[in-house]
């Protein structure tokens, strides 16, 4: 089963409000027309020259800094000018995120181990300068055009431990002042910057810090503020594409955080769009957490199954992630399948498998509907291939036999839907080869997988099991829906067949020869 993608912050999202003045005196207007004149300086043509003088004046800056706090270490009046100063010069250094073509050779002199060096910084407020600066260098839109040179930055950044200080950092910040919490966002922003220039970095950060305990502790915050919507973000992002941190968030009570967090939506809605992106990133990380085994077998202990059929009860705005979580719970895990069946969810899924979905201002869109109906085609025939025999299984095949086979009319409808969205694409791809454009097999397999094949895979898998138990109602109401729409059971084993030439050996060789053998035995039954 592929990851969900963590819901993105979008670039746009507000930062925490500005940071309020640390004074309330009036304003001196030298000091404006000072700052002012430091500017006009630093607008100068940026190239290699330039930074050079940039980077020696921080340097002279830093290393006065670093003496007089050596030799007046009790006394703050005395190296108080030399910070003002190493700040100013930290500003400065912010002119270099428009050339970022000059990132190796800010690197060759040495100036980015400086600027890491000063996350470490005894005062906070220069700590927080530097988090500003790397977070200005590293901003996805300064660096996309310039990929070569962005990783160079970012090697050095990481040869020089920033990430573990960066982490360090956060440590001491606290979100109730504002230029922190500004801190903190813009740390979480620069770890981002981070794993998307190297993705690699989502790995290195998680065993080399404490970020994902950090991340753990900001959102069981029960308030919302955009810092623990940033923090659910980032840790969707970590658990995307990388077992080793599932394992290690798992191993860190990590489900349950998650079912804690989402708890709090099971009867109430989210109030504003910000706080709707973090539930979502929540949903996120729940599903991503769901791929290794061991953390289904505790998502199952935790009693996440009924926390979701508690949260599609409620009808609330958490409803289709409910069941998009119970997908992945229940995928290969015949355990998670069983609690299912145990709590009810039958009575709670078929409804939903049937159209009765929540009205609400996001289901609305079609796409999100259709998304609800692939992932509960989904879920249904985990349930066939997790409840094999025994008195579960007969409850799962009456739900197809109830109301006069109405579930397989159903199931018959959406057969036909994404039969001919599959055949619309399978024409277009053909006329494309008309007009001799080279496709390859698995570019047209990708193709039609992207255009619903894949649903329409698992509705003839669940037809399949239907079809092997034999019952003669059933037979005969798919026979005859077939008939209708001018079908037989050969078009339904052409999907399967399909579909059993292409299962991998992601979970390896004696996995898929399971699956193709339970695939061959429905063709076999359809013959």
């Amino acid at each position: 089963m592929d990851l969900p993608a963590p819901h993105k912050r979008k670039r746009s999202a507000s930062p925490p409000p500005p940071p309020a003045s640390r004074s309330t005196a009036p304003i001196d207007l030298s000091l404006l027309e000072a700052l002012e004149k430091s500017q006009q300086n630093a607008i100068e043509t940026l190239d290699l020259k330039t930074l050079k003088k940039l980077a020696l004046s921080f340097e002279r800056r830093l290393n006065a800094n670093t003496a007089a706090r050596l030799k007046y270490p009790d006394n703050p009046d005395k190296f108080a000018d030399s910070e003002l100063e190493l700040h100013d010069e930290l500003q400065k250094l912010k002119i270099l995120a428009g050339a970022p073509e000059l990132y190796p050779d800010l690197v060759s002199l040495g100036t980015v181990n400086s600027i890491t060096g000063l996350l470490n910084h005894d005062n906070t407020d220069i700590a927080i300068d530097a988090v500003t600066l790397l977070q200005d260098l590293t901003d996805a839109d300064v660096v996309e055009d310039n990929d070569e040179s962005a990783q160079v930055l970012v090697d050095a950044l990481i040869e020089n431990n920033a990430v573990e200080l960066l982490v360090q950092n956060l440590a001491r910040l606290n979100d109730s002042d504002p230029d922190e919490s500004a801190a903190i966002y813009n740390t979480l922003s620069t770890i981002e910057n981070l794993i998307e220039v190297k993705p690699s970095v989502s790995e290195l950060v998680c065993e080399k810090t404490k970020l994902l305990k950090w991340l753990q502790a900001r959102i069981k915050i029960r308030e919302f503020d955009s810092n623990k919507q940033y923090a659910s973000e980032i840790l969707a992002i970590l658990l995307q594409n990388s077992v080793a941190n599932q394992k290690r968030f798992g191993q860190m009570n990590g489900v349950d955080t998650l079912l804690q967090a989402v708890a709090m939506y099971k009867s109430k809605d989210p109030k504003m769009g910000d706080e709707e992106e973090m539930v979502e990133n929540f949903f996120d990380s729940l599903c991503c957490l769901l791929m290794p085994l061991e953390n289904k077998e505790r998502f199952v202990k935790a009693e996440g199954v009924e926390l979701m059929i508690i949260i599609m009860n409620q009808k609330k705005f958490c409803y289709g992630s409910a069941i998009r979580a119970l997908d992945f719970a229940m995928t290969n895990y015949p355990p998670a399948c069983e609690r299912f069946i145990d709590v009810m969810g039958l009575k709670t899924a078929f409804p939903a498998f049937m159209g009765k979905i929540p009205v609400s201002k996001k289901n609305k869109k079609r796409r999100y509907k259709e998304e609800l109906e692939e992932r509960l085609v989904s879920l249904i025939a985990s349930l066939f291939g997790g409840i094999l025999r025994g008195s579960r299984r007969e409850r799962l095949l009456s739900k197809f036999v109830e109301n006069e086979y109405e579930k397989i009319d159903r199931l018959m409808e959406l057969y036909m839907r994404y039969s001919d969205r599959v055949k619309a694409e399978t024409e277009q791809i053909n006329q494309l080869e008309l007009e001799d454009l080279e496709i390859d097999e698995e570019e047209k397999y990708n193709r039609k997988l992207d255009s619903g094949l894949y649903t329409l895979q698992l509705i003839a898998v669940i037809l399949g099991h239907l079809w092997t138990s034999e019952h003669s109602g059933m037979r005969a109401r798919i026979e005859l829906l077939l008939k209708q729409q001018k079908l037989s059971r050969k078009d339904v084993k052409d999907i399967l067949q399909e579909y059993h030439d292409n299962i991998g050996d992601l979970d390896g060789p004696e996995e898929k020869e399971r699956a193709q053998s339970k695939i061959s035995r429905f063709i076999s039954a359809l013959s």
